[in-house]
């Protein structure tokens, strides 16, 4: 007897049962910086029930996994998105870090993106608008489509990044094989 294929299934909609780190740096901490913004789907629509992990350098350049780390520095965090696709991390700018061909890569910070739809996640960068030469440099940053590279761009504002991330269509945020 032959049995049928089981049917495939993605993700979710189970992040809320999932603990939530937002804040990479400890309260408090001298330059820590905010990253906010919304979710999308292909139709400009938020994202409820998303969830973000990012991890990044701390503000010198080192990964948490190297000896050498700011104090309450975690490098990871995790946070879902609110009913209307908003998600929001407590962190500092990261420092530039080693790159491909022994350059140094522009600040930014990692991104994976889960959701409902999405059978893996989905992995992109954010990088820092007052950081125009250090961006034009990045080896990483210019495999993507020129015009297209201002979609990875966050607004800096003060103390506040702001990034729209969208899943699919128009201006949807390019994305990295990983």
């Amino acid at each position: 007897m032959t049995l049928p294929l089981t049917p495939s299934q993605t993700v979710g909609p189970y992040f809320g049962l999932i603990e939530m780190t937002p804040s990479v740096v400890a309260e408090g901490t001298p330059g820590a910086i905010v990253l906010t913004g919304t979710l999308r789907d292909g139709a400009g629509g938020p994202v409820p029930e998303g969830m973000l992990e990012v991890w990044q350098a701390d503000a010198k350049g080192n990964y948490r996994l190297t000896p050498v780390g700011d104090e309450g520095f975690t490098g990871f965090g995790r946070c879902h998105t609110d009913d209307e696709g908003r998600f929001r991390f407590d962190t500092i700018k990261p420092g530039r870090v080693p790159g491909p061909g022994g350059g140094m890569q522009a600040p930014h910070i990692n991104i994976a993106i889960f959701g409902a739809g999405l059978v893996k996640p989905v992995r992109t960068r954010v990088y820092f608008s007052d950081e125009v030469e250090a961006n034009a440099a990045d080896l990483v940053l210019a495999t993507v489509p020129a015009e297209r590279r201002s979609l990875l761009v966050g607004t800096v504002d003060g103390r506040t990044v702001t990034i729209d991330l969208r899943l699919q269509g128009e201006d949807e945020t390019p994305f990295f094989e990983m």
